[in-house]
This record gives C-alpha cells, structure tokens and sequence, in this order.
C-alpha cells in the first residue's frame, strides 16, 4: 500500500489569553499605532452592540443578532480588505463593515425593518447582509470569478459560521472556487453554535477549516479572539488570491458571547460555567493587556474614547429614529422591473384610499 497524499491543518495564536506573546510570527505586532487604531474599532463595535440590544429590548428595533464576541474577527477582517475587494457578509459583521464605511444607522434601520437599510454607504460593490445560511459563498464564488475573468487584482471574501459549513451553498463555493483557482477567501466564524446546535453535533470533521483541502483550497484555522492571529492569516490568504494562488478557507475559533440573535435565550443550551469560560478567552482582554503593558493604552484613555463612541453612536441612533418610514407604495414599486397586471390594480387601489 503507498500512500497518495497527505495534509495538515496549521493553527495560528500570535497573543494569548494573557496578552502575552505566543510563538507565531506576527507583522502588527510592533505596530502599537496601529493596534490601537484596531482596538479602538472593536470597543466601537462593542459599544454599538449593547446600544443595539438596548433598543431592541425596548421596541425601538427588531429582531437583531449581536456581535458581542467576534470583535476580533469582524474588524480583522474589515482591515485586511482593500476598498477595491468584494465583502459578503452573513448577518452580524458590522464591524467589518463599519471598517468600510457603512454607517450604523442603516443597520439599525435594516434591523427595523427598513430594507432601505441594505443601500448602506462605503463600499458599493459589498454585498448585502444575507439571512439565508451560507448563500453569501456562493456569491462571493461569483464576484471572484468575475475578478478572475476581468484580470482584476481584486479578492473576494465571504463570512459563514459553523454551522454555514454543512450547507451544500458552502460545499458548492469551494468546489468551484478549487476547479477555477478563484481569487476568494471563505472565512468560517466559528463560535461553537448554530444557533443551538454544538460544534460537535454538526460534523465528525476534526476541524472545519480540513473541508477546504478535499477542493484542493489553503486552508488554515486560527485563533479568532486574537486579532493578531486574525490579521496574520487573512493577510496572507488575501495576497495569494490576489496573487492569483488561488483561494482560501480560513477558520476562525471564538465564542458566540450572547444569544444567537435576541430571538434566543442561549441559556436554555449552554451551561453558565461555560459561558463563564469563554469571558476569559474574549478577544478585547488580550489586547488591552498588550497594548496596556507596552504603555500604548490606559484606563483614561478608554473612559474617552467609550465617551466619544457613546456620543456618535447616540446621533446614529438619532438619524435612525428620525427617518420617516418607508411609502407604503414601496412594497410595490421595487419587487418586479414590470409589476403584474393583479399587484397594479393592488396598487391603484391602495392609493386611492
């Protein structure tokens, strides 16, 4: 018997829990202005969550999915796309998409469900969040292969959780993004629930990030609550897809801190003990502490920046709640380029009352 081929499966943690240096390299590591440029946007983006929740809770917003948890890896990956790069995100990357511009009164305004919402500034050529489990790869798999057909230096990245990664849409992007050496990154947040499912009752696969390899696709998982890990692995994964090396499955291992969405109460299938773990793993301790130790930040200067953040994240929550609602005529004139003759008399007759 001889053996046909093998494979490994790297994992990169550049900070540990403490703050401390781990043994991979790292690029950003002396780059203090940079990181805390970088943790800056994830106490935003942590700011911006609870105020969220807070209207929800309240019934100023719908239902809403938080990103308490994944700070790390939403403004990991927001950094490491260059303006020109294609975004699909799933539901709850605002801080990626802070990074690139969009404001948080249109998520807000796309939680309440105003779908004016989804014509967000930055980026034009992002695309919409996306409700529907791991679709987003497949449109990701598309733009790169417009990017690929075009000759453009651009990349294309796609965000799904672990639970997106048993979902044909998944399997059909890496499929085809391995056959055509498709400039895309798949990046897997992997925060150990689907919704209430466990990691470890949705796939015998050992890693998430080994379902890239049988597409013939780099793949690499990482340590998601630390930012450095984050960048270290996108950075690199980016460049060759740009370079065209083909594509990437990143897999990125952290913890869904809150409920699935505030539609979901978390403690009806996980246990307060682990919970109470995965507090001390998250990814704002570790960088407050290196960037603490090195003398790059301070408790004074996070009292100021929050200050500034609850300043502007209460005018966003202003612009939100003083946008007149949408006409109803809406509903009508943006679901067909030509309306049905039954849904045009629905509509003269609705206008008319």
């Amino acid at each position: 018997m001889s053996l046909v081929a093998q494979f490994s499966v790297e994992y990169i943690q550049c900070l540990r829990p403490d703050g401390e240096r781990s043994e991979s390299p790292s690029a950003l590591i002396e780059n203090l202005d940079q990181l805390r440029d970088l943790f800056q946007r994830m106490l935003y983006l942590r700011a911006f969550d609870t105020k969220a929740i807070a209207l929800q809770r309240t019934g100023k917003l719908g239902t809403y999915a938080s990103a308490l948890g994944h700070e790390a890896a939403h403004v990991g990956i927001g950094s490491a796309l260059k303006p020109e790069d294609c975004f699909a995100p799933m539901y709850r990357e605002y801080g990626a998409q802070f990074y690139r511009g969009v404001k948080p009164r249109h998520v807000l305004m796309y939680w309440g469900g105003d779908e004016r919402g989804n014509n967000f500034s930055g980026v034009q050529h992002d695309f919409s969040w996306c409700v529907p489990i791991s679709t987003q790869c497949l449109h990701a798999a598309g733009a790169a292969m417009a990017f690929k057909y075009r000759d453009e230096p651009r990349v294309a990245l796609a965000v799904c959780g672990d639970g997106g990664t048993s979902k044909a849409d998944f399997y059909g992007a890496l499929n085809i993004a391995g056959a055509q050496q498709l400039p895309l990154v798949l990046v897997i947040v992997n925060n150990q629930y689907a919704i209430s499912v466990p990691r470890a009752q949705q796939t015998g696969a050992q890693t998430l990030a080994q379902k890239g390899l049988a597409s013939g696709l780099h793949s690499v998982q990482a340590d998601g609550n630390d930012l450095l890990a984050v960048r270290e692995v996108l950075d690199y994964a980016i460049a060759r897809a740009r370079a065209g090396e083909g594509a990437s499955v990143v897999e990125l291992i952290t913890y869904r801190l809150g409920d699935h969405t505030t539609a979901d109460d978390a403690r009806r299938y996980r246990s307060d003990e682990e919970v109470k773990h995965a507090w001390t793993l998250e990814p704002m301790l570790r960088l407050r502490r290196y960037l603490e130790t090195r003398g790059a930040w301070s408790e004074a200067a996070e009292l100021e920046w929050l200050a500034f953040c609850n300043r502007d994240i209460d005018a966003e929550v202003n612009a939100y709640l003083e946008t007149p609602p949408p006409e109803v005529s809406d509903m009508f004139d943006f679901q067909y380029a030509d309306l049905p003759h039954d849904l045009r008399a629905q509509r003269s007759a609705f206008l008319q009352r």
